[in-house]
């Protein structure tokens, strides 16, 4: 089977690139999401669960835009400026992957008070809660055209011209 270049990502060099391109990221964000889910049921916007959400969506955008920086140049140009993907379901998993930075990095600058200072405490958890979401959709948006096997959807023809 022919894999998409974000598969075979995770694939090689087992099992380093799983857990630093996929685990890492993912457990963070699903860590922020389950303590955001506490922390907006209980309306404790103080405590020690919420500074734990923020140390951990700081460290989110702080790694993801590392794995974003390292891969737009290594990865994301060489396979578009040579004309190397596997279909257009490559290009859209390894796009949506690399989006998660839009998301992640405002998630971090954010709990760092460098984005939204004069927005209230509840405007900054919506905005929180709306950023980790979005992160969780564009990752597995990713992992789904990641499995596809590119042999059986349509070629490039046209893409690249």
């Amino acid at each position: 089977m022919n894999m998409t270049h974000y598969m075979s990502l995770l694939a090689d060099n087992q099992p380093w690139n799983l857990i630093l391109f996929m685990a890492i990221p993912v457990i963070f964000a699903e860590t922020i999401t389950v303590t955001e889910f506490f922390i907006l049921f209980t309306k404790n916007l103080k405590g020690s669960l919420r500074t734990f959400n923020k140390v951990c969506s700081i460290l989110a955008g702080l790694y993801f835009t590392g794995v974003f920086l390292y891969l737009f140049p290594t990865a994301f140009i060489p396979l578009s400026v040579n004309g190397e993907w596997h279909t257009w379901v490559d290009v859209v998993a390894v796009g949506f992957y690399l989006s998660g930075v839009l998301f992640l990095l405002p998630l971090a600058l954010l709990d760092l008070g460098l984005i939204a200072r004069k927005r209230t405490e509840a405007e900054k958890m919506k905005l929180h809660f709306i950023l980790i979401s979005g992160f969780l959709v564009v990752a597995h948006i990713a992992m789904i055209f990641g499995m596809i096997n590119p042999e059986i959807v349509g070629g490039m023809d046209g893409m690249m011209h």
